[in-house]
């Protein structure tokens, strides 16, 4: 039996709001009607936003502690709905029961790790006294919250990815209002019920699922000081440009690359890869897409992934058995069985998968897949992997960097001289040694470069981003 409602409200101005039930989110393994949302239009937006504005100053002159205690009340709720939250993701985003349960785990992890950030944001003294003209003036700096924020998130981390700037928002004091994904919205309604619980200034936050067409507010309206965008390149660059003066963080997209050297441990690097590639069906910006083999173990290690992927249980993703679960929908699936199809057609080897059956395609590896192939070239946002060989690790890292993204990239090898090359050399935002460059701790620096996006994330990186450096200088009288 589900746990979950028929209808859930928006929250506007830290209120629930069950305007209508215009919204009909999908059960993606079924397809079914799960649940009904209420929709924001033009005129509920706008009311946000003006409550945004309206709650800057009182969200700014919250102490650190009344900050903590906010996010703290969310670590605590999360917990307590823990599975809850888990059904829901399994539901709105077919995402297996397992995986579900992990990305609950994160969204607690990311909000305890905000509310020990939100006491320690800290200035500096700084000496001004650097020639004589400046003799008897001494200046320090702090940071101070930039003002309303506007965030939008995709489908693929419905919780953690709306985690990454709800959390950080609140530890810094800025009000926001929030886009979830049309598709998964569940998740940050969640999140705003709980925040309803707590003491907030009236305005600090809402959360409006509203549709793709009806968000420009989100984007060009000059009140809102930040955007920060998480989902497809095509669209985050596009808002970049219509974005005005706000400041910008885009966490878009990527075509993961992993090396796999000669004296790799191939037992380790086999589990890490296969997880990497497929885990909650590939539907990952790091998600392990290009594999690169040493030609030396090249025919080992293909052999046993192939052999891996075909033991990979798919279907229903309440099903704790369950690795790979549908689609996000079944156009996206199609698609990227076009891009398979294709690439065969062009001279690539299907080493194993390669069937559809509506949301639902099979893990796939390929091999001998032309560079100009969109399997190659384009983020595949699903379960599939291509592998190459290699035989000089410059070649190699020449090989990652053919690539217009640039989020992560992971090598495995026993090498440090190896690995120190890798971090100066491959145009990505972080390097993972001895792992896949799906990896990520919710406290480190996070984000790309070239498509794959502008800033960073984590929570401390999202707090800079989130706040102005205010300086002080003092003349002392003689």
């Amino acid at each position: 039996m589900s746990i979950l409602k028929d209808t859930y409200p928006l929250y506007l101005n830290n209120k629930a709001v069950q305007s209508n039930t215009d919204l009909a989110v999908t059960d993606k393994y079924t397809g079914e009607v799960a649940f009904r949302v209420a929709l924001a239009d033009s005129q509920t937006i706008d009311a946000g936003i003006a409550g945004a504005v309206k709650a800057a100053e009182p969200m700014a002159q919250m102490a650190s502690y009344e900050r903590q205690n906010v996010l703290m009340h969310c670590v605590s709720r999360f917990k307590e709905r823990f599975d809850e939250l888990a059904y829901a993701l399994c539901v709105e985003a077919g995402k297996p029961i397992k995986d579900s349960e992990g990305e609950v785990t994160r969204l607690i992890d990311t909000f305890r790790i905000a509310a020990e950030e939100s006491v320690r944001m800290t200035g500096e003294v700084q000496p001004l006294d650097i020639s004589a003209r400046a003799k008897g003036y001494q200046g320090m700096w702090k940071r101070v919250p930039i003002g309303p924020c506007s965030f939008i998130s995709p489908f693929n981390f419905p919780l953690n990815l709306a985690a990454h700037k709800i959390a950080p928002a609140i530890a810094v004091g800025c009000p926001f209002v929030m886009k979830p994904a049309s598709r998964t919205p569940l998740g940050a309604i969640i999140m705003g019920e709980i925040l309803a619980e707590t003491d907030l200034p009236e305005g600090a936050f809402s959360i409006l699922p509203t549709s793709r067409d009806g968000a420009d507010l989100f984007t060009e309206d000059d009140r809102l000081k930040l955007l920060s965008f998480t989902g497809s390149p095509d669209v985050g660059w596009a808002l970049k440009a219509k974005a005005g003066k706000k400041k910008v963080v885009l966490e878009l997209g990527g075509n993961a690359a992993v090396i796999i050297d000669e004296d790799a441990d191939l037992n380790d690097a086999l589990e890490r890869v296969i997880f990497g590639a497929f885990y909650q069906s590939g539907q990952s910006c790091i998600g392990v897409q290009r594999i690169i083999i040493h030609d030396s173990i090249y025919n080992t290690f293909r052999d046993m992934l192939v052999a891996r992927a075909g033991k990979l249980v798919s279907g229903n993703p309440h099903d704790r058995e369950t690795f790979i679960g549908p689609m996000i929908d079944v156009k996206e699936a199609a698609r990227l069985d076009g891009w398979i199809q294709e690439a065969v057609a062009d001279g690539a080897k299907l080493l194993c998968g390669g069937k559809r059956d509506g949301a639902m395609l099979e893990a796939t590896l390929l091999e001998n897949v032309p560079r100009t192939a969109k399997a190659n070239r384009e983020e595949a946002f699903g379960p599939l992997a291509i592998l190459s060989r290699f035989t000089d690790f410059d070649a190699a890292l020449d090989e990652v960097n053919d690539s217009k993204f640039g989020l992560q990239a992971g090598i495995f090898t026993r090498d440090i001289f190896k690995s120190l090359d890798a971090w100066d050399r491959l145009d990505v935002g972080g390097v993972v040694i001895n792992d896949v460059p799906s990896y990520r701790v919710d406290n480190m620096p996070y984000g790309g470069v070239k498509d794959s996006g502008l800033g960073r994330e984590g929570i401390r990186f999202a707090m800079e981003d989130m706040t102005e450096i205010r300086n002080l200088v003092i003349r002392r009288r003689k």
